[in-house]
């Protein structure tokens, strides 16, 4: 059976992926859908062509990653492509955001999507794909985002490092970086959007040309997916002093 994985599939770039994905996948059996709430999910598989299951998880959760990791077991399934959109940020200086916050970016942006990678590789064959959601925030660093930058730019180095290790077995890994979204994770970040101002809002994409971009980067194994012309510029500025640090080390 051959499955398609899609983490944070209740709400945003997430329930976007499943949308495009459901019509442009080929030689796809299921599309499982992953997040916290059922009823989003739910309502979006009724939509879908593709045959479609959603499994209710916390993917904080040592013990219900766990109990995923059966299920795959149990089912044995060839996962096609999974795409790793669960995530969370918190706008707000380091010092004044709680411990809770911050601990709770680390452990999705980070160790959760670390170790889904991890459980579902072990089924994934020649021409799988692995899109991972960084952020343009990756390239560098933001003040009062410093954490949510941080998870970011471990996702994209993660992805870019995973995607040469994986090159010999022919699964190809993209990280998915674009600015400024407008979809739900703005409000629960910022909490009030119209604290989002200047270039940010200015160049505020929407959620379905990153995602079309990025599957279509996908497709053609780009290591790197960034939409819009402003964070294809910083993209191309951080890379060129990156190459030149390089000459340095």
């Amino acid at each position: 059976m051959n499955i398609a994985i899609i983490t944070g599939a209740s709400s945003g770039m997430g329930m976007e992926f499943a949308r495009q994905l459901d019509k442009s996948l080929n030689k796809t059996d299921e599309i499982w859908l992953l997040a916290r709430r059922k009823e989003p999910m739910e309502e979006l598989a009724r939509t879908m062509k593709t045959k479609t299951k959603t499994i209710v998880i916390d993917m904080t959760s040592d013990k219900e990653m766990a109990q995923f990791a059966e299920v795959l077991e149990i089912s044995n399934p060839k996962i096609t492509v999974l795409v790793n959109c669960a995530g969370v940020g918190s706008y707000g200086e380091f010092v004044k955001q709680s411990g809770e916050d911050v601990s709770a970016m680390i452990r999705l942006n980070i160790v959760a999507l670390t170790q889904m990678t991890k459980i579902c590789l072990s089924y994934m064959h020649r021409g799988s794909r692995i899109i991972q959601f960084a952020s343009g925030a990756a390239f560098v660093p933001q003040a009062a985002f410093a954490v949510y930058a941080a998870t970011k730019s471990y996702v994209y180095s993660l992805s870019r490092a995973l995607g040469k290790e994986l090159q010999s077995r022919g699964i190809s890994v993209t990280a998915v970086c674009p600015g400024p979204v407008n979809t739900p994770f703005l409000k629960h970040a910022y909490g009030d959007t119209s604290r989002i101002k200047g270039l940010k809002k200015l160049t505020m994409a929407k959620t379905e040309c990153v995602v079309a971009k990025a599957i279509e980067d996908c497709k053609m194994g780009k290591s790197v997916s960034v939409c819009g012309l402003s964070m294809k510029m910083l993209y191309l500025v951080t890379q060129s002093v990156q190459n030149v640090m390089q000459i340095f080390v």
